[in-house]
């Protein structure tokens, strides 16, 4: 039953895909406007070092502005503001984003009363007064109070409040599936539900938290780039500084105006700006397909792993075997076998029977429902303990089993059957015996091949994933020959035969000792150690506490190939914090161009052979610069957000590609905007 509710979710997983881009609007832009006004306060400042040198500048500038009025100063002050609110912007637009989701999250949550037991006796308490290890009742209509797992019973549960998924899922105790969330509604039957989490803690509190971005902390990697801008704004702070008394040796004197337009253009103003809003973009992203990482440090590991292991069942392969072919035996015609196949299967609603009648249906163009007198004959369900099934009908009895099963019944098999069956088990399919009886006697008409059906498009995925440098490993409990059949058929690059619980661990152990990144997926409380040893540990939705506890993401939609997708959303993430560092970087060499002729040029009339752009004065040159900066921010907003599109490719294609476009990309661009502002200044009193 659980399966047959959950089993087409992972059927409607796409042939391929190209990861896309996350929605932005420019309104997102006005309705953040206030909260990047209230980012101007300096105790916000002091946590982007590069901002608040620009901040510090501003200061001065607008000091110096008030002070000795000028049209140049004045305006150079408001643009220097201008780049520091841009900046805020985009920090704002993205916490803004996480904001809304989290306020959807909010409105999930309700006061609930929980039916607790105490010694067998239910007595009614808050929803905020349970603790971990209590018993609580919820039936068809109630809301679950807390987090916890089915102890007892069996339930269909709506979880669209929490996944957006419509369909209700099956949660019972025993099992990978106990798994139930606070806020869930119970739509049938009785459950007994274990309390795993304290008022306040459960995972709805926990998932609004990290997508407004409360407890959203720097990734090792983000931290390290803080520290290079720092580096680099201290370098050339200390270069600018220097230069009033190169100045005043040549006779001069520079502005401190004019001293500070130049720094706040040299140093990285534009990623310094944006690296915050990428961090908490790509942590949004994994929210958008119903993925919660517990912390930005998961989604950047994702883009760093070199190892994914794959569960072979649901993952690479459709969760339950399906019929793929039909071996008649003793001369019966093959459309003969598919109408006793059909029959046979019509009263059998585990997902293998339901697989032949479409089987049947597909291949043999047999009706897919029952007619005529199909319908008013007698059917014989599957059970576990006859491990058949089947259908009387005008005085014959049809049946389809299991071998040992069907040669009890049949009194006996041909050998031809049992070498079917052998060569069907030896090449790790599951052989099914149908055999019918009448007046005429018993006879066995043929076998049914189910077989692992490898899910459309998983071999160019992995080939994808090969070219990014990526180890697939495909983990299965199967006998060998059947994995090695499966894993050729795939495309994996290994697999992992008769695995348990702690072969995974030590494949994991293996690779992470040989520099490798792992990720790897799990819903049971067997896979907890493996997900917490992981360096990407994706934990199911349906799966226990303890593996969603071991594990540092979470998918809501409790699709095991959704790490794939993971993977590709953490490279994507790593991607855009390079090309658009590679794009600040590049940047400067246009505005050395513009600045620094203009600086000095009075001095050193030589100097103007640099002026390449042609620029009108010396103080239509530093405010161009100056608003370029301010106004590139802006425009980069939507890539921070959306990310840079990710396409799979090798390391080093990524780096031709990223030195193109963004690297010779961020030096025209610059060269081109500043020449176009100067043509708009230039008619500007006071400036051009």
């Amino acid at each position: 039953m659980t399966t047959t509710l959950e089993e087409p979710r992972a059927q409607t997983e796409p042939a391929a895909r190209k990861l896309s881009a996350g929605a932005f609007s420019p309104r997102q832009l006005w309705t953040s406007l206030p909260e990047a006004l209230r980012k101007l306060h300096p105790r916000h400042q002091l946590a982007n070092p590069v901002m608040f040198v620009v901040w510090v500048g501003s200061v001065l500038v607008t000091v110096l502005a008030v002070t000795d009025p000028s049209v140049f100063g004045i305006a150079v002050a408001a643009w220097l503001w201008f780049t520091v609110l841009f900046a805020n912007l985009a920090e704002a637009v993205a916490e803004g984003r996480g904001r809304a989701q989290a306020e959807s999250l909010r409105r999930t949550k309700t006061d609930t009363t929980a039916r607790r037991l105490v010694d067998g006796v239910e007595e009614r308490v808050p929803g905020t007064d349970l603790h971990v290890g209590d018993l609580v009742v919820v039936e068809a209509g109630e809301v679950v109070p807390g987090d916890g797992d089915v102890v007892e019973g069996i339930a269909t549960v709506d979880e669209s409040a929490i996944t957006g998924e419509s369909a209700p899922v099956v949660r019972e105790s025993g099992g990978d599936r106990s798994a139930v969330t606070a806020g869930t509604t119970v739509l049938s039957d009785r459950i007994v539900v274990r309390v795993s989490t304290e008022p306040g803690g459960t995972f709805v509190d926990r998932m609004i938290a990290l997508v407004e971005g409360a407890q959203r902390q720097k990734t090792p990697n983000e931290i390290a780039l803080t520290i290079l801008l720092a580096t680099l704004t201290i370098l050339f702070l200390l270069a600018v500084v220097a230069l009033q008394p190169m100045a005043c040796y040549s006779g001069s004197l520079l502005s401190v105006i004019v001293l500070v337009a130049l720094l706040v253009c040299l140093i990285p103003t534009t990623i310094g700006a944006l690296l915050s809003a990428i961090g908490i973009a790509g942590m949004d992203r994994l929210v958008q397909r119903n993925v919660l990482a517990k912390s930005g440090r998961a989604v950047e590991a994702a883009g760093d792993v070199n190892t994914l292991l794959l569960d072979k069942t649901g993952t690479i392969t459709f969760g339950n075997r399906r019929a793929t072919e039909l071996i008649p035996v003793d001369g019966t015609p093959v459309a003969e076998l598919a109408r006793v196949a059909r029959l046979s299967s019509l009263a059998d609603p585990t997902p293998e029977g339901s697989s032949i009648v479409e089987f049947c249906v597909t291949e043999h163009g047999l009706p897919a429902e029952a007619e005529g007198a199909e319908r008013t004959a007698e059917s014989v369900p599957f059970t576990a303990q006859t491990r058949m099934s089947g259908i009387d009908i005008d005085g014959r009895q049809i049946r389809k089993g299991a071998a040992s099963a069907v040669r009890a019944w049949a009194g006996g098999l041909p050998s031809e059957v049992d070498d079917e069956v052998e060569r069907i088990s030896a090449q790790g399919g599951t052989p099914l015996v149908v055999a019918e009886r009448g007046d005429d006697g018993t006879r066995v008409v043929g076998v049914i091949r189910l077989s692992d059906v490898v899910k459309p498009g998983m071999r160019e995925r992995f080939a994808e994933l090969r070219a990014m440098g990526i180890r697939t490993v495909m983990v299965t409990g199967d006998n060998r020959l059947t994995a090695q059949a499966i894993a050729a058929e795939a495309g994996v690059d290994d697999f992992l035969a008769e695995a348990r619980p702690e072969d995974k661990l030590a494949l994991i152990r293996r690779e992470q000792e040989g520099g490798r990144m792992v990720a790897m997926t799990g819903d049971g409380t067997n896979d907890a150690p493996a997900l917490a040893q992981a360096d990407v540990g994706v934990a199911m939705n349906t799966g226990t506490a303890a593996a969603k506890e071991a594990g540092n993401m979470v998918d809501l939609d409790s699709d095991p190939t959704k790490l794939i997708e993971i993977v590709e959303i953490g490279k994507q993430l790593l991607i855009t914090r390079g090309a658009l560092t590679t794009f600040s970087i590049a940047n400067d060499l246009a505005k050395y161009f513009a600045i620094l002729p203009a600086m000095f040029v009075a001095i050193y009339p030589q100097l103007d052979a640099l002026n390449v752009m042609r620029l009108a004065t010396p103080t239509s040159a530093i405010l161009s610069a100056v608003v370029f900066n301010a106004l590139v921010i802006v425009a980069l907003i939507p890539l921070a957000l959306r990310g840079v599109r990710y396409r799979p490719t090798t390391a080093a294609a990524l780096l031709r590609r990223n030195l193109l476009v963004y690297g010779l990309g961020g030096i025209v661009t610059p060269f081109v905007a500043i020449w176009l502002i100067d043509l708009v200044l230039r008619f500007v009193p006071g400036i051009g």
